[in-house]
């Protein structure tokens, strides 16, 4: 499917499933995914549904999302099930991690700014997705879940491939002194007006370092949310949007 972004570091694994979604005007609501915003929720199912046929795992898959707070809270996928794709209302409550090794799921996260984040250890056959506004960003959910696969799986950090989705760049995220006292020096820059530029990705990035990923095995998108609004929805450049894209990935039965 054209209207997908797909990710080097995990296109070498055939076992794989992932990408995430783009606007598209010939879609409705522009190719938004969000069913708790408002829209028409069978106009909204449409662009689900189109996606997963597209996939080809209309038939074979179950797909789980969850109703995301920006906490640290994250939840294992133990058996096949379909939560929060059909209906909002059935969606993992106050959850912003979903971790599964089993096969035949797909896990994924929305966002319209917020950093996405998908793993992938190469080794168990363990997938994650993650929703990292600054508030689970500043609360190291990143690391928590990097923390859970190695609990519950086993992981070898070293063993885990991780994808920095598209997100709002350092370049338009500016936030006030509450946001930026809860980051390190290196991801934000004082502007004049005691006003900072927080760099998200960055941050990100360092949890994934901080847990023992190898760099080559971390690919980290540049593109920009806001600055590219044409390819994605932003909250701050729409000045509040109700549009989300999808970051997913899922692993296949190979059987």
């Amino acid at each position: 499917m054209d209207d997908i972004l797909r990710y080097e570091k995990l296109k070498q694994f055939p076992e794989l499933i992932h990408g995430t979604t783009l606007k598209n005007n010939i879609f409705p609501y522009m190719f938004s995914f969000a069913l708790h915003t408002g829209e028409d929720s069978s106009e909204i199912s449409k662009n689900r549904n189109f996606l997963i046929e597209k996939l080809g795992i209309d038939k074979d898959f179950d797909i789980v999302l969850a109703s995301q707070t920006h906490s640290s809270n994250i939840v294992v996928i133990e058996r096949g099930q379909t939560l929060g794709w059909r209906d909002h209302s059935d969606a993992i409550q106050d959850c912003d991690a979903l971790i599964t090794n089993q096969k035949n799921i797909l896990i994924g996260v929305l966002t319209a700014d917020c950093v996405p984040i998908l793993l992938f250890d190469s080794s168990k056959k363990v997938v994650a997705s993650v929703h990292a506004g600054w508030k689970g960003s500043s609360s190291k959910i990143l690391i928590k879940t990097v923390c859970k696969m190695q609990d519950v799986f086993g992981s070898d950090p070293k063993d885990i491939y991780a994808v920095i989705a598209p997100s709002i760049g350092v370049c338009c995220y500016e936030v006030g002194l509450d946001v930026a006292n809860n980051f390190q020096e290196d991801t934000k820059k004082q502007l004049s007006n005691e006003k900072y530029m927080l760099d998200l990705k960055r941050e990100n990035y360092n949890q994934l370092i901080n847990a023992g990923l190898r760099s080559e095995n971390i690919e980290i998108s540049e593109r920009c949310t806001s600055c590219d609004n044409d390819r994605f929805f932003s909250y701050r450049k729409e000045n509040g949007c109700s549009g989300r894209f999808l970051s997913f990935i899922g692993l296949r039965d190979s059987d």
